[in-house]
């Protein structure tokens, strides 16, 4: 083992066998990919899994095509018959376990061409920027198959198209047909059907919802997607697409052939992503380090894929490989978790709570939905738990189908010491991250003595550090309203803060309740103005207050014995905030 290199980054399978790179046998997933009757399937995970590795293991595996030549090579030999098939990775598979898994499977080795695209680098913060490396990333696979030029089974307008990719061209529309064209060349080219590969669909989509170009790149993708896969069984002989995460109700796969598509909860494939625990213990006497398993345990372990109980592999190949064996968090820091802060941060009282019991170690029950809506993912809870279960964030354990509904729930908990730690800080330095304490912390003080002008002064500085533009999308009181309880969560020792409650007439936005009934109890109402329907700040203020005047609020404060009470309309005007007393 002295002589074998640690893979930290390695994702390319012909480099990691050909460069002596420790590698963990996962050539089965080959096998299964094979027994599986899905022409398409769907394969999310979370990231730094594994996923690419196995994308590209598939992809030499399948592959008749020609190592990538350039414009400049002589390809004319290519002209009177295609290039030979079956030989050209073969010996990169010698002495792993797919080589014994049967005949009809080494009878498959390089005997397709196969369309490779890997979306994982695809984050961009704006949408020119976007297509702009989509286009790339194509021209990059069409310029793999540059032998295809040479083709006289090419036509003269197939052929301008080909040199429009090649030479980034071509149009929106030209790149949306590129997936489904070349497969329709490939497949003229060799007389067989073709394999399309496609590694980490969704980074592009993830990377559109936080940068605000969704709609934009969930409209190219689902073109894209369905030029190559809708209606092309004649072309195709397998897809295998790998993601995060199904996305779901956006019509990305509207109309594909009932794909395969199998999660983290599924039996299927629950081996061949991450690592084992027979595989971690081979790993840990490879490297005679064996007597660090129960550490490695509580660091790395945890995750349940099926019925298999999984550790993070990235975490475990970093591990190997620091200095002096060093355990601590290494998957997180590979994480975007822009959206993940995102979502915990406009949870109130009761999701601080449910993430303070799951730091302790318990487990909460919620409803799970595999198909993530992401426009829904700030409005419905059953998408907030699923999120962080896909993303790799929980693990589940116990399930049940409610009998009523039909919806699926299940327990969750962290997995392990390397998450617990990030959820601590997550909750413990979200605020400081985004705005400075002592703002916060001033503004807190402020409400608490009854200085309503300092509190908003402080609140509007609040609200101009944490809002980013797309947080103002959907339904912004709801927004708003997230914000303000999420802050009020950190005087929760002393006081008791009470969201969407009944009292006197109607239901307050909130209420809050000191537990020294010597001090200041409030009763706030929420406004945004809405400049559609000429509403101004004053008139929505008006509104407000006249509101918590008619249906008494306050009753609530009083009947706890609170006589210093104050009524506030905070409204929003944009990232404008005004408070108003009365």
């Amino acid at each position: 083992m002295d002589k074998k290199k640690i893979p930290v980054g390695v994702s390319d399978f012909k480099k990691m066998i050909t460069e002596n790179y420790y590698y963990v046998d996962k050539t089965l997933f080959i096998k299964e990919v094979i027994d599986r009757g899905d022409t398409i399937l769907l394969l999310p995970r979370p990231r730094r899994f594994g996923k690419t590795l196995n994308i590209s293991m598939l992809k030499y595996f399948y592959d008749c095509c020609p190592e990538t030549e350039s414009p400049e090579s002589d390809t004319s030999s290519h002209e009177s018959k295609p290039p030979a098939a079956g030989n050209t990775y073969k010996n990169l598979f010698d002495s792993l376990a797919i080589q014994n898994a049967g005949q009809e499977y080494r009878d498959q080795m390089g005997q397709f061409p196969v369309i490779f695209l890997t979306f994982k680098n695809i984050k961009e913060s704006d949408w020119e920027s976007c297509l702009s490396k989509i286009k790339q990333l194509i021209q990059d696979e069409y310029s793999r198959h540059y032998y295809l030029l040479d083709s006289k089974k090419m036509l003269p307008h197939e052929l301008d198209y080909f040199n429009r990719i090649i030479n980034l061209e071509g149009n929106k529309g030209d790149y949306e047909n590129s997936l489904g064209k070349l497969l329709v060349f490939l497949n003229r080219y060799y007389g067989k059907r073709a394999v399309i590969l496609i590694d980490e669909y969704d980074a592009p989509i993830h990377a559109g919802f936080n940068n605000n170009y969704y709609d934009e790149i969930i409209d190219f993708m689902r073109n894209f997607l369905c030029a190559g896969l809708k209606d092309t069984d004649q072309y195709l002989e397998k897809s295998v697409l790998t993601g995060i995460m199904r996305i779901a109700r956006e019509s990305i796969f509207s109309g594909l052939n009932n794909p395969g598509v199998y999660t983290l909860l599924s039996e299927e494939f629950d081996d061949k992503f991450g690592f084992t625990e027979r595989e971690v213990e081979k790993i840990l006497n490879d490297f005679n380090i064996f007597h660090m398993y129960e550490q490695i345990q509580q660091w790395y372990n945890g995750y349940t894929f099926g019925k298999e109980t999984i550790y993070n592999p990235w975490s475990i190949i970093n591990f190997l490989a620091s200095d002096g064996k060093e355990l601590k968090p290494y998957w997180i820091n590979t994480s975007d978790n822009q959206l993940v802060d995102s979502l915990l941060s406009k949870g109130g009282n009761e999701l601080k709570k449910e993430l303070e019991a799951l730091i302790r170690g318990e487990s909460i029950e919620k409803a799970i939905d595999e198909n993530i809506v992401l426009k829904d993912i700030f409005n419905r809870e059953d998408l907030l738990w699923s999120f962080l279960l896909m993303g790799g964030y929980l693990k589940q354990t116990q399930k049940r189908r409610h009998e009523t509904s039909g919806k699926m729930y299940y327990r969750l908990a962290i997995p392990n010491m390397e998450v617990r730690i990030t959820y601590s800080q997550i909750v413990d330095n979200y605020f400081s991250k985004k705005i400075e304490n002592e703002k916060l912390e001033i503004m807190l003080k402020a409400l608490i003595d009854g200085d309503v002008k300092l509190f908003e002064k402080m609140l509007q500085k609040v609200v101009s550090a944490v809002f980013s533009y797309h947080d103002f999308g959907g339904e912004p009181e709801k927004v708003y309203h997230a914000l303000v309880t999420g802050l009020l969560v950190w005087i929760s020792d002393t006081h008791e803060i009470k969201s969407n409650r009944e009292s006197g007439y109607g239901r307050y936005d909130i209420s809050i309740i000191p537990r020294d009934l010597r001090l200041t109890g409030y009763v706030i109402e929420f406004k945004t103005v809405d400049q559609a329907d000429e509403e101004t700040v004053e008139s929505a203020t008006t509104s407000a207050l006249k509101q918590i005047e008619e249906k008494k609020y306050e009753t609530e404060l009083l009947e706890r014995g609170i006589t210093n009470i104050k009524k506030l309309a905070i409204v929003f005007s944009g990232k404008d905030v005004y408070v108003k007393e009365k």
